[in-house]
């Protein structure tokens, strides 16, 4: 077990380090859609990249969730073979929201031994990710 502020320390070396690994401007946050992001996910339990469908209004969570289920065909023959979709994926703080991600198990990142290879899986998921999102950004938006 790490203490709080040791924990934080260590989230930061990790996240410093793999902003240092792979130096680029990610879209995450600045799609340009409300309520729709692009996100790094990195516990002490797995590491998961994704697309996160986060408004307050289902119709509109459902609307875009939708959107990107119509392209489930081209995203996972082309960009992530193994993307899962989820419609009602909850959050350790038991928010409900949609999310598209990729998941590496059996890391954490309290364990250093694990760092290369999640950084390896982040920032190649992430650029497929990407990718797809910026073909599909137009018609998402819609």
């Amino acid at each position: 077990m790490f203490s709080k502020s040791a924990s934080k320390q260590i989230r930061q070396e990790f996240w410093t380090t793999f902003g240092k690994e792979y130096p680029r401007k990610w879209v995450l946050y600045d799609t340009k859609i409300k309520d729709v992001s692009l996100k790094f996910t990195f516990t002490t339990k797995k590491a998961q990249v994704s697309i996160d469908i986060e408004p307050g209004d289902e119709i509109i969570k459902a609307f875009y969730y939708d959107k990107f289920v119509s392209l489930k065909t081209i995203i996972t023959s082309e960009y992530l073979e193994d993307i899962i979709f989820d419609a009602q994926y909850e959050l350790d703080n038991g928010k409900i929201i949609s999310r598209l991600y990729v998941t590496l198990s059996d890391v954490s990142i309290h364990s250093k031994n694990t760092w290369e290879k999640t950084m390896i899986f982040m920032n190649d998921k992430m650029s497929r990710l990407e990718a797809f999102f910026l073909e599909y950004k137009d018609f998402i938006s819609q």
